[in-house]
This record gives C-alpha cells, structure tokens and sequence, in this order.
C-alpha cells in the first residue's frame, strides 16, 4: 500500500477530528485557564483537553498548505495561557518548511510514532487467538473496558520505544474522557470466561482508526491483540471502509501484531515539543 501525500493528509485529518472531537465532548474546566479549547490549523487542530493530558497537541498540519508564524503565535499563546508545553505531531510527508518552522521556533524531537494501515478492499484473512471470544460493549458502561486499557497501558511490552510516559491517573482520566466520544465503539476480549482485554475503533468516513488496545500482562502472547484486531477489521469493512488505521510507537509488539494481521508501514509522525520556559519569546517572522 502506497503511502501518498493525499492518504497522510485524510489519515491526520481523521486523527485531528478526533482529538477535536474529544475535546469539545468535555464541560468547562474549573476556572478559564483550564477550559478546553480546538483551534483550526489548516487542515487540522490545536486541541487542550485537560492539564496534563495526552490529548494535548497539534496535529494535522503542514501537508496540504504551509505553516505560518503566525498559526503558531495563537497556537502557542493559548497553551501558554493553559500552562502547558505546545506538543505537535508532524507527518513525515508534510511540507519540509513546517519543520523547518517548528525547528526555528525551539522545537525538540521527543521521538516518533508509526502509522500503519490495512486496505480493507483486498481479502485479508482473519486471525483469532484459540479461545478467544471477542464482544463490542454496547452499553455505556465502562468496566471492564476501561481497567483493562489503564492495566495494559501502565504495563507496556517490554520492546519499543514510546515517545512519551503519563501518569497512571492521567492515562485513566484521558481514557475516560475518549469514551464519551460519540463515534468510538469499544471492545473487549474474553479468555475462558475473564475479561483479558481491551480495545476501540472509531471510524471517520471511509477510515477506521484502531484506537487504544491493550491485554493484561497475565494474558499476553496469547492471540488476544490479534482477535481484537480482526474483530475490528471484520466490523470496519462491514461498515463501509476502505481503510484502517492503527499507530504504535516504534518496534513494539503492537506494531508487530498489526504486520501480522496485514497492516503495513504508511509513515511517521515526529513528536516536537516546545517547553513552556522557552515561549516568552518569539523568533523573527520568516
């Protein structure tokens, strides 16, 4: 599957709705340095969810038009007003001035995360773990979904590298707070008769995007990530699309689960972060 400039500009244009959509889903914040905000950016989005949170980030931009400085002024003043770093998670088929930009800004490399994808039109053959029954939740109940996401992921595989850490009760809170997404649908996998594992799919659409899986340590190398995969695949080509989507952080099992149920390397996002100490001042306009 060829990874042209048009797919990255629809895969991060979903990935930003998403983050959009996250974030208005949520009530004001205690006090108006902590409501949320969504500001567009070309064809993405500058989002602040919470304090602290992961959804916090550009995402989205420099690939169908170039970046301003002026864009990154209102960006970086309003996570400045929310006392937060300005994280921004670039394509690698943007357009080289929007590093170049970042870069001048005092933006750092903090690592990168690998977008695959999977043509759902091609006949692709499921995969199930021996023994593993997998069910959409159909309710607005989050256990058990929701413990096993936050076990899975304050216990990651031991290959990879992820760009970043967060807390436990971040992590838990952002969980929750993508739940309430409208369009998401959770999943979760059984293991003679227990709840082993967890995951979501949320399609934007012709796009279905493989969201936050994860399996109880107790239980992995057991087929669970790949029954949950196909679950998802088999309900996205049902619904429509033509495409699905999943990222991982570099070489770890979860990017080696996705080969393996057909998924191939699209391209990388770069995760840049400008601290919050080195915003009070601004470069030249180029």
């Amino acid at each position: 599957m060829f990874a042209s400039v048009d797919l990255a500009l629809r895969i991060d244009t979903a990935e930003a709705r998403l983050s959009r959509s996250i974030a208005l889903g949520l009530p004001e914040g205690s006090s108006p340095d902590q409501a949320p905000f969504v500001i567009p950016v070309g064809s993405g989005y500058a989002v602040f969810a919470k304090p602290g949170s992961p959804m916090n980030k550009v995402i989205g931009i420099g690939i169908d038009a170039p970046l301003t400085p002026a864009e990154m002024d209102r960006v970086e003043d309003a996570f400045r007003g929310r006392n937060e770093d300005t994280r921004v998670e670039l394509s690698t088929l943007a357009l080289p001035h929007a590093g170049e930009l970042l870069s001048a800004r005092g933006y750092r490399l903090q690592g990168f995360e690998n977008v695959l994808g999977l043509d759902l039109r091609a006949e692709v053959k499921s995969a199930r773990g021996s023994g593993v029954v997998v069910a959409q939740v159909r309710d607005g109940a989050l256990s058990p979904w929701l413990e096993i996401l936050v076990d899975g992921f304050a216990t990651p595989d031991d290959t990879g590298v992820a760009p970043e850490n967060f807390p436990r009760a971040i992590v838990e809170d952002a969980t929750r707070d993508f739940a309430r997404s409208p369009e998401v649908q959770r999943y979760v996998a059984w293991l003679s008769g227990e709840a082993v594992g967890s995951a979501s799919m949320r399609v934007d659409g012709a796009i279905a995007a493989m969201c936050g899986a994860a399996t109880l340590p107790a239980h992995r190398k057991r087929g669970v990530q790949q029954a949950l995969l196909s679950s998802r695949v088999d309900d996205a080509r049902a619904a429509g699309c033509d495409l699905a989507v999943i990222t991982t952080a570099p070489g770890t099992r979860s990017q080696a689960n996705a080969h393996r149920r057909g998924f191939h390397l699209l391209y990388a996002r770069a995760v840049l972060v400008r601290p919050l100490h080195t915003q009070a001042s601004r470069p030249p306009a180029s």
